[in-house]
């Protein structure tokens, strides 16, 4: 009786590791936990004015008078502390034009160079052109659609090697969009918030606006804090972040557990009949 229990019971274990096979060959799924994907945020360089004219008093922080640079901080710090997903790096310039910070997560890092940063570490004088390029070569790397250059300035180009319609040719050509900033009251000497002499450098909103037009930017004028901050304000709006989309729940594969138990039963019914008969 014995001999025809070995075979039974073969057959039996064979069934059941087809049975199994087929389970796995259905590829059963799990669903995971849900997963939000990560918002989609912006590559976006700072370019800022650090040139002599910067150091005009002309502008209201509070109710205190301040320079220019000093307001532009203190708006540009409440900008980043608004970023959420965007990688952002800051450059200064003046004669020359330097990268303080590269494209970075840590904005904290660009807040606290931003902080240090003084009139005239640059040099004196204003190249527009050489910082619109620095620009365009620390972002030609990232996405297209997401190349993003923020430029304020208070004067006009009067150093540099590259002319700022130039540059603002090999930004369009890079797909990196140009939003100028121009950033200054009247200019001049002022005595306890009073204007007492007359600015030398105003700003030139004319190339500003053609270096705009040309990459698909916009240009805008500020003549205090409240202005600027506005314009910021637009900024986001003219540059959305691509939200994050719809949860998902990954898919798990469990196939393996039924094709382990086949293949275990299959090698059972293979050794069963040499044992009993």
């Amino acid at each position: 009786a014995s001999g025809g229990a070995g075979p039974r019971l073969g057959r039996a274990l064979l069934w059941l590791a087809w049975a199994c096979l087929c389970v796995a060959a259905a590829r059963p799924q799990q669903l995971g936990e849900a997963v939000t994907p990560p918002q989609q945020g912006r590559q976006m360089m700072l370019a800022v004015d650090v040139s002599g004219s910067m150091s005009e008093a002309d502008m209201m922080l509070g109710n205190q008078v301040v320079e220019r640079l000093t307001a532009a901080k203190a708006v540009l710090a409440d900008f980043l502390d608004r970023r959420v997903g965007d990688r952002v790096g800051l450059l200064i310039f003046g004669e020359r034009a330097y990268t303080l910070t590269p494209l970075t997560a840590d904005l904290t890092s660009v807040r606290d160079q931003l902080r240090d940063s003084v009139v005239g570490l640059a040099g004196r004088e204003t190249a527009i052109g050489d910082a619109i390029a620095l620009a365009v070569k620390r972002l030609r790397e990232q996405p297209e659609g997401q190349r993003v250059l923020i430029l304020l300035t208070d004067g006009v180009s009067n150093a540099g090697v590259l002319e700022p319609l130039r540059a603002a040719e090999l930004a369009q050509a890079e797909g990196v969009r140009v939003y100028t900033v121009a950033f200054g009251g009247d200019g001049g000497i002022s005595l306890f918030g009073v204007q007492i002499a007359p600015g030398e450098d105003p700003v030139d909103e004319a190339t500003l606006s053609k270096i705009a037009e040309l990459t698909g930017g916009r240009s805008f004028r500020a003549r205090n804090t409240d202005e600027l901050a506005g314009i910021y304000a637009e900024l986001e709006r003219l540059e959305p972040v691509k939200s994050a989309g719809p949860a998902v729940r990954p898919r798990i594969e469990r196939y393996a557990p039924p094709l382990a138990l086949a293949l275990l039963l299959a090698g059972l019914a293979g050794l069963l009949p040499r044992r009993w008969t």
